[in-house]
């Protein structure tokens, strides 16, 4: 792991709401863990990752931190392969390294209707659970079921005024933000239009993140999505990488690779608006960190900001 542990700070301070006043809206208690997919899930690396490769690579270091991060002495993790078309087969693998890292109480809620999130049981199971783990899959899957339901208010209720973990990887990790990313090829972007975004499940916002990032070279899609309104932040998060969000705005990276973060806020000029569909777009003065295991970042606008 690396020693270096300095802070990236925001390039703009905590801007006031027009009446001078900040909102009330609490900070949350909860934490959240956005994993940009691949996370090692035992001794070995991940096939067709660079992990055998890199100094960094610690086996199970994600879901290891995960477990460790969860309060109480009996903690319930829900495993939630909502967003996969396979949902036994996303859930078996995180079943059992969760079993084997020590969690005595592991189970899967999965969601087919959106009368299943709206259920008694499901809300039983989300009032006990401390840890919340998204699987990968389709992200469009997670809102399109989840959007509006009473497990979702409730989650998010917990979030915000008790110690859980959510967590998510992949499509998972995509869903938590808001705007969403959900179509776009891995080489495209650098077009106007060809990025579709939505409201994501809204843990995190002004912010969208993006999974895979380097692994399959998302950057200009990111910046796209940036571009149509440069006061959101892009996160683009490498494979078995992973942000751990405190307090709804502390960044900490862990995991073997890099978090790639884009800033637009001071862009000096932008003509996404003015191009026709299927143009190459131009912004101007981003600017762009890479933040390796151990560094801190803090978002811009802190959660109590937000309307």
């Amino acid at each position: 792991m690396p020693t270096q542990k300095k802070k990236t700070a925001p390039t703009h301070p905590t801007r006031a709401l027009a009446s001078g006043h900040r909102n009330t809206c609490p900070t949350p208690k909860g934490m959240l863990l956005a994993v940009g997919g691949h996370e090692n899930k035992g001794e070995d690396p991940e096939k067709g990752s660079n992990q055998a490769e890199n100094l960094n690579f610690a086996p199970e270091g994600i879901l290891k931190r995960f477990c460790e991060e969860l309060k109480g002495n009996d903690p319930l993790i829900l495993v939630l392969p909502i967003a996969s078309s396979e949902p036994k087969e996303a859930a078996e693998d995180y079943l059992e390294i969760f079993s084997r890292l020590g969690i005595k109480r592991v189970q899967v809620l999965d969601v087919r209707e959106r009368d299943d999130a709206n259920s008694e049981a499901t809300l039983n199971l989300i009032n006990e659970a401390t840890g919340f783990y998204f699987t990968g899959g389709d992200q469009l899957r997670l809102t399109g079921l989840l959007g509006g339901t009473k497990m979702l208010v409730r989650l998010k209720e917990r979030y915000t005024y008790d110690e859980i973990l959510v967590g998510g990887t992949s499509a998972g990790a995509a869903a938590l933000s808001t705007p969403m990313i959900y179509q776009g090829l891995n080489d495209a972007g650098f077009r106007k239009g060809e990025i579709s975004i939505t409201t994501g499940l809204q843990f995190m916002h002004d912010v969208a993140i993006d999974t895979h990032f380097i692994a399959r070279g998302r950057i200009a899609r990111m910046a796209q999505i940036i571009a149509t309104n440069p006061g959101c932040l892009g996160l683009g998060l490498e494979e078995d990488t992973a942000i751990l969000v405190r307090n709804g705005y502390d960044l900490e990276v862990i995991g073997s690779g890099l978090v790639t973060v884009l800033e637009a806020n001071e862009c000096t000029s932008n003509n996404i608006y003015e191009i026709s569909p299927n143009t190459p777009f131009t912004i101007r003065d981003l600017r762009l960190h890479f933040l390796s295991a151990g560094e801190k970042y803090q978002l811009p606008v802190p959660p109590e900001m937000h309307l």
